[in-house]
């Protein structure tokens, strides 16, 4: 018997490029070939539905779904949970810090902060599209 393979998280948004670009450059990915964004002016059909990103090993690690529209939770209090959400992880509180101002000049939103936590450091943000992410020091 065999299982399945995972293969990528999908994240539904309003604008694929937009959000595929804000993790490829948060995170140093690259796109998925065909994928690529065109030059400025020029369509963009692949943004306009659907987007893989890669890692440097080339697996497909994150994939966005274009929809026409979407409800942003309301997370940590409303109506809406996160229902999901993604863990980043960093060696040091230096880079914490840099990668939270990083995060925040690409368009995330800080939703709860907590670098200065000396059980776990860590910040909480929401993408562009308004799906949660934290980034946390671990000594992994």
């Amino acid at each position: 018997m065999t299982h399945p393979a995972f293969r990528q998280v999908v994240l539904d948004t309003e604008n694929a490029r937009e959000l595929a670009e804000f993790y490829r450059q948060l995170l140093g990915l690259r796109y998925e070939p065909g994928d690529e964004a065109p030059a400025p002016g020029e369509p963009d059909p692949s943004g306009d539905d659907w987007l893989v990103l890669l890692g440097a090993d080339g697996r497909r690690l994150l994939a966005f779904q274009q929809v026409e529209s979407l409800a942003t939770t309301t997370w940590p209090e409303g109506p809406r949970p996160q229902q999901l959400h993604l863990d980043f992880s960093v060696p040091n509180l230096d880079e914490l810090r840099t990668h939270n101002i990083r995060a925040l000049s690409l368009g995330a939103t800080l939703l709860d902060d907590r670098i200065d936590d000396p059980d776990e450091a860590l910040v909480v943000l929401a993408d562009p599209a308004g799906h949660p992410f934290c980034i946390f020091v671990t000594a992994e």
